[in-house]
């Protein structure tokens, strides 16, 4: 019988750090199991070419269902099914969030993950390029750069900000968040730098270390309450593997509840619907999900605009208030870049510029559920986008800042027509209608195993699944709620305090039984 001191199911933003720290002990065996294989196209390494991994065999390509407040559209979600996770396929924009979104999961009941508490596990994985300070480590693995060659259009974005009264921000992962400037990006040396390249790819000949590809976990096993090991189908073949301390489920926001319900943890009575066993009634699991949607503005330009090949697209941010309070996150995002990104119905052919405005703390609220009781099948997933009024308001008066920057006067060599919204769609209802036909995410889901101690809480503050033994979840799924910016990086910063948690606790059980 095979065993292994801790099964990864899940070789993504989290659980490549988790599998790398793990096994800095070479006494501590860990197998990593991934359902995607190593990234091997081109478009992997080349930073402009990530929208062309979409629908690929890298991406489980998701869909919601129809979403009620949107006009009943289905919302493409991608996501990555390959080593590496998410972070192979995403535009590689490195925000850790704000001081205050950290504050809040604390208040939430969650000790230990204030800004504080979590600054350090930030900087431990970074190597910023400009170099060691308050805010960033330089000796980590995950390389973080300036953008390369940003286009004019965002440096005149850039100038246009500053020009209407808003700060110059070198760096929103520094002092303060709120301001204009240039996104860090997840690049080393003009490549992609996802987490398979920073934290797995270095230590793949650890004789301690296991990694199995295309591998995808259909069950978790246990003996009452106590988890014993997992499932899996690989070539064809189930094989179930044992497990001595953990499992560390990292399968991300849709896959990690997908499985904790395939395994019969989930609410008692839709698991019963299934004719799965139950072995937790947890009603939070696939609850409390999240996502980051966003609404574009897009102009032809009288210039030729070629973006580099090291280019993410959206080059250029801006972090601002709508409502006025400074106390509090920043609830709006731009971002901008050197390409005509619209929704298809608007899409014209030639160059362009675009910005999209995007709502940092969304009020509205999704679900999961399972299709059925086969691993095949994906999840049914609500989002519920624009559930909240707020959130509408809050895209339409993102689309008229991004109006303001764009009719600056810095723009006048550059600006031609604008294609989306159109010049005629002035009006809140007009307004308030094209957000509705056009809005789209920008693929943050988190929240569906969510961090606490509340009735529906799925793991408490160590990140323990509730109920039963054994089993952790890292990754975005236990954020209680979603961070302001790009969330990849407080996934990787997740997957670097808990693997500290767990060797916390391994010490501990070793005490004990010493």
């Amino acid at each position: 019988m095979i065993e292994y001191d801790y099964i990864v199911i899940g070789a993504g933003s989290a659980g490549c750090v988790v599998a790398n720290r793990l096994t800095e002990d070479d006494e501590t065996t860990v197998l990593l199991l991934e359902a995607g294989n190593p990234p091997t196209r081109p478009e992997h390494q080349v930073p402009l070419d990530w929208v062309k991994l979409w629908g690929t065999e890298a991406d489980w390509a998701y869909f919601t269902e129809e979403e009620p407040y949107i006009n009943n559209r289905k919302i493409y979600c991608p996501r990555g099914k390959v080593l590496g996770g998410t972070s192979s396929i995403n535009a590689m924009i490195y925000i850790r969030g704000n001081r205050h979104d950290y504050g809040h999961w604390q208040e939430l009941g969650n000790p230990g993950w204030s800004y504080q508490d979590v600054l350090p596990y930030f900087n431990k994985s970074e190597n910023q390029q400009r170099g060691a300070s308050e805010f960033h480590g330089a000796d980590g693995l995950l390389n973080v750069t300036d953008p390369l060659a940003p286009a004019i259009t965002s440096h005149r974005f850039v100038d246009a900000a500053v020009a209407l009264g808003y700060d110059r921000n070198p760096d929103f992962n520094g002092a303060q968040q709120e301001g204009v400037g240039f996104y860090q990006l997840t690049i080393k040396d003009g490549k992609r730098h996802s987490t398979a390249a920073a934290f797995l790819v270095p230590i793949l000949d650890r004789p301690n270390l296991t990694v199995t590809t295309g591998a995808l976990v259909t069950r978790l096993l246990f003996e009452g309450t106590r988890i014993m090991g997992v499932e899996y189908l690989h070539q064809g073949t189930i094989h179930q593997t044992f497990v001595n301390q953990e499992v560390i489920l990292s399968a991300g926001a849709f896959d990690s509840p997908k499985l904790l319900m395939l395994s019969g943890i989930g609410n008692a009575e839709h698991l019963r619907s299934l004719d799965i066993p139950v072995v937790v009634d947890l009603p939070g699991v696939g609850q409390n999900l999240q996502d980051h949607i966003q609404v574009a503005v897009a102009h032809q330009t009288t210039q030729d605009l070629q973006p580099a090949p090291t280019s993410n697209i959206a080059e250029a941010g801006l972090f601002l208030h709508t409502e006025g309070r400074l106390d509090v996150a920043p609830d709006l995002q731009l971002f901008s870049g050197p390409v005509l990104w619209t929704h298809p119905s608007y899409a014209r052919e030639g160059p362009g510029f675009a910005a999209t405005a995007c709502v940092t703390n969304p009020q509205s609220r999704g679900s999961l559920t399972l299709r059925s009781a086969s691993p095949h099948d994906p999840v049914v997933i609500r989002m519920n986008y624009l559930q909240s009024e707020s959130d509408l308001q809050k895209l339409v008066a993102g689309i008229k800042i991004i109006r303001q920057l764009f009719n600056s006067s810095v723009f006048d060599d550059f600006r031609g027509e604008e294609v989306a919204p159109g010049v005629d769609v002035t009006s809140d209802e007009a307004l308030k209608a094209y957000v509705r036909e056009t809005c789209d995410a920008i693929w943050h889901p988190v929240g569906t195993c969510k961090m606490g101690t509340d009735a529906n809480s799925v793991v408490d503050p160590e990140l323990r699944v509730h109920g039963v033994e054994g089993l952790r979840v890292v990754d975005a799924s236990i954020m209680p709620s979603i961070t302001t910016g790009n969330t990849n990086a407080p996934t990787i910063m997740i997957g670097e305090k808990a693997a500290d948690l767990i060797k916390a606790g391994y010490r501990v059980s070793e005490q004990v039984r010493g």
